[in-house]
């Protein structure tokens, strides 16, 4: 069984998502929390194994929950659930920690199999949010990761990368390059094969969270 939690200032959504879990074989709701200064106090004991994490309350917010956990190093695997399509409060939450983000009218389905995800050291990236998170980076270019770039990267791999986690498309990368289109594609298969990632989105979001995009 998959232990979760709720974290949400909302009591109709937690009753909601809770309601929805309890249907599901492998998915156990554990606790519920009202703002992220109870849920501090609570998952401790609870220890669940995904934690559903409201990105606006009261008292403490979602981005100050995840932060105070991973200082602590005590963070679960978190995916954020929110009402609003925020680039900016996506960039801040998966910086402080989030394996995950979703909007609150996400299917059933598509919450369970984000929850296994996360429960297995995976992440889940609405496309939604993926689009508004892209659009938040792409306001804002990102220096490189210097630990990656110093090992195994190349001069042309980093200034590709560079461009990825600004948001930029193949054929954008090409002409701001002066390289062919295909020349780009192979630079950005060298890049997901070296930093692990399944697509380029997942590639900005690993330089994301090591805490290069500021």
């Amino acid at each position: 069984m998959i232990k979760v939690m709720i974290v949400d200032d909302q009591t109709l959504v937690r009753q909601g998502v809770r309601g929805l879990l309890e249907l599901l074989p492998d998915i156990e709701v554990v606790g519920e929390a009202r703002d992220g200064k109870e849920a501090l106090e609570k998952i401790p004991d609870l220890a669940p194994d995904v934690l559903l994490l409201d990105i606006r309350m009261p008292r403490m917010d979602g981005v100050a929950v995840l932060t105070a956990l991973n200082a602590a190093n005590a963070l679960p695997p978190t995916l954020v659930l929110t009402t609003f399509d925020d680039g900016d409060a996506a960039v801040a939450a998966i910086k402080a920690g989030a394996k995950g983000l979703m909007l609150k009218d996400v299917s059933l389905d598509d919450l369970a199999d984000a929850i296994r995800s996360l429960a297995n050291n995976g992440t889940a990236f609405q496309p939604a949010m993926t689009d508004s998170l892209m659009a938040a980076i792409r306001r804002g270019p990102a220096p490189m990761p210097d630990e990656i770039v110093a090992d195994t990267l190349t001069v042309r791999e980093r200034e590709v990368l560079q461009l990825i986690c600004g948001g930029y498309s193949n054929k954008e990368i090409a002409d701001l390059l002066v390289l062919a289109e295909g020349t780009v594609k192979n630079h950005v298969s060298n890049l997901l094969l070296k930093l692990d990632a399944r697509d380029r989105t997942r590639a900005a979001l690993k330089a994301l969270q090591q805490g290069h995009l500021e």
